[in-house]
């Protein structure tokens, strides 16, 4: 048989030769990454664990209900034959030269598929297509089964877009033609460059994959992000208090609060100068102080929920009004924040206690009854589950479990995306501040951590008024303190719904507005930015959906109007305020020491 590589070129024969070399050292690299993975997690339970979600009883549930709707199934398999027929005959007139139009299409907003390529070739185009129409077909089943606990339903709708999202065929090298052409172009570079990151992550995460989602190398707290001037006036075992410097010569006379949320570092407030909101606010001449929450370590596992009402809604309050010289603040509470926020004020409602002069919630949750998908993972199962890695890990939830958690909340933009990205594809993830900070996890105390999740997210007690908290049952109902309620149109992690349902449960006047954009982008959206918009609606109406009906929509941000709510809330102006030169000793530069603790 005469030699194939006779009729090349010389210069083909060199590059058949470094793509045929670099795919072999692909393929060695990453084998050699995951037999070092698998030795490192052979001794490791869950790694053994056939059912690590606990979806099977669910799944048994939705079988069960799918089994007695045959009539359902067979008109949904009749579709799909129906839509595939479409498909074929679609394919059949393009490769025969005529136009035709797609038979389906991407959800909005699903940019797996946005490269030209996609389409460019019939193959690839045909097994978009065939994926899409299985994918929305199966999910679609599921979603219309009847007969079945909602939970139980929803955690395998859930479950089931996971596995639709992770057989995309986006996410495998043969069948991504974007991925395929830069292994061709690149002479099989990007693959060994892939493979090479493949490994990189692999042993970052101890043998699980860590999943890089932007150069943790070009951002460092303290020198292009969280840079906001100031000081730490105080603290305990649990927070840094800091102090931020005024930039107007005068300040409203009642501080302002901030209570961060303990599951990720305070910054997301600050994260650069264009879009910091401790700059905005000091701007606009407020005293601004902001809890830095701690990254626990097993010292600290027996920290309870109550050490944190008491350790920092409370102590945290004291030492602020010590430092501005008042007998009030005005206290903002983000997402997690913002229910133990909740929690102090009810707390304080049953004691008399009048130091919150209002109340603002970023994000914030109070009843959990629609608290999207998080409530999927809090199921008795799975809080063993949970309380058995604390106690492996020392009596405390490692970091990345938490960020993986909300990273499968979007699994299509913060994992599969990267996935392809970093390993189909061999490139480096771009430096993203946002995305240095998400990655920039903290530690959860297991007291903490467990409560939490069994008292809010499984039990709902304080949507109830069944929550105790130090000898008092707490009900909003008897809270009277103003309160500014934000939520976020897309929010996936704090739903619009579930904030509303929040928002009803205080007792006193209350103010509730809507931001376009989700979890972060819907919060942190500076005037100046210029993006998205806000709704407004002076009345509380029994439904989100007829709030909505009456809400006005603005352009751009909501902090300003935020921003006149709490001026009007603020007292008098008064000579700005030098953290320097308050009652507690300055103990360093902000942002402090905590927030560069990495986990």
């Amino acid at each position: 048989m005469p030699d194939p590589a006779a009729f090349l070129s010389s210069e083909q024969r060199a590059n058949l030769e470094k793509l045929s070399t670099n795919l072999a050292r692909a393929a060695f690299t990453a084998q050699g990454a995951i037999a070092e993975a698998a030795l490192r997690q052979a001794e490791s339970p869950a790694a053994l664990n056939s059912d690590p979600f606990h979806v099977a009883p669910a799944l048994t549930q939705v079988m069960s209900g799918l089994a007695a709707q045959p009539d359902r199934v067979m008109r949904a398999q009749a579709d799909l034959f129906s839509r595939y027929l479409d498909l074929w005959q679609s394919t059949a007139r393009r490769m025969a030269g005529e136009e035709t139009t797609p038979v389906v299409e991407p959800s909005k907003g699903d940019k797996r598929f946005n490269d030209p390529d996609w389409g460019a070739h019939p193959m690839f185009d045909v097994m978009k297509q065939s994926y899409l129409l299985t994918s929305n077909w199966l999910n679609d089943l599921v979603a219309e089964v009847e007969g079945v606990d909602p939970i139980e339903k929803r955690r395998v709708e859930f479950f089931t877009r996971m596995l639709t999202d992770a057989i995309s065929p986006s996410n495998f090298l043969m069948s991504n033609p974007v991925a395929l052409k830069q292994a061709m172009e690149s002479k099989g570079e990007s693959l060994l460059q892939g493979m090479e990151n493949f490994a990189a992550d692999l042993q970052r995460g101890g043998g699980q994959l860590a999943i890089s989602q932007t150069d943790m190398a070009k951002f460092k707290v303290g020198e292009n992000v969280a840079t906001a001037p100031g000081k730490v006036v105080y603290q305990n075992d649990i927070l840094q208090l800091l102090q931020f410097d005024p930039t107007t010569d005068e300040v409203h006379e009642i501080p302002l609060l901030i209570f961060t949320p303990w599951i990720n570092k305070f910054y997301i407030i600050d994260l650069r100068p264009d879009n910091s909101m401790v700059r905005w606010l000091t701007s606009q001449g407020f005293t601004v102080f902001v809890t830095s929450w701690v990254n626990p370590t097993e010292d600290l596992a027996a920290k309870t929920f109550e050490d944190y009402l008491k350790e920092g809604i409370y102590d945290a309050s004291a030492q602020a009004m010590k430092q501005a010289g008042t007998d009030r603040v005005n206290a903002v509470g983000y997402c997690i924040g913002g229910t133990l926020l909740s929690c102090a004020l009810a707390h304080m409602a049953a004691k008399g206690d009048k130091r919150i002069n209002s109340a603002t919630f970023f994000a914030a949750q109070q009843d959990f009854t629609e608290a999207g998908d998080l409530k999927l993972f809090v199921d008795d199962a799975w809080l063993a589950d949970i309380e058995k890695q604390m106690d492996n890990a020392g009596g405390f939830l490692p970091s990345k479990s938490m960020a993986d958690t909300f990273n499968m909340l979007r699994g299509n933009d913060l994992i599969w995306s990267f996935f392809v990205n970093n390993y189909l594809m061999g490139k480096e993830p771009k430096p993203f501040d946002l995305l240095f900070w998400n990655s920039d996890q903290t530690r959860m105390p297991k007291a903490l951590h467990l409560f939490y999740l069994r008292h809010f997210y499984k039990d709902n007690e304080l949507g109830l008024g069944k929550l105790v908290l130090d000898g008092e049952t707490l009900d909003l109902g008897k809270v009277k303190t103003p309160i500014y309620v934000q939520s976020s149109k897309d929010d996936h992690i704090a739903p619009l719904r579930s904030v509303f349902r929040g928002a009803k449960l205080f007792g006193g006047p209350t103010t509730f507005t809507m931001a376009g954009s989700g979890h972060i982008a819907g919060v942190i959206n500076h005037p100046d930015a210029r993006k998205y918009q806000h709704w407004t609606n002076d009345a509380l109406p029994a439904s989100i959906e007829e709030w909505q009906a009456g809400a006005v929509e603005h352009p751009g941000s909501w902090w300003p109007h935020w921003g006149a709510w709490l001026a009007e809330r603020s007292g008098k102006m008064v000579p700005a305020r030098d953290p320097t030169k308050g009652p507690l000793k300055a103990i360093e530069d902000a942002p402090g020491s905590f927030v560069k603790v990495r986990s």
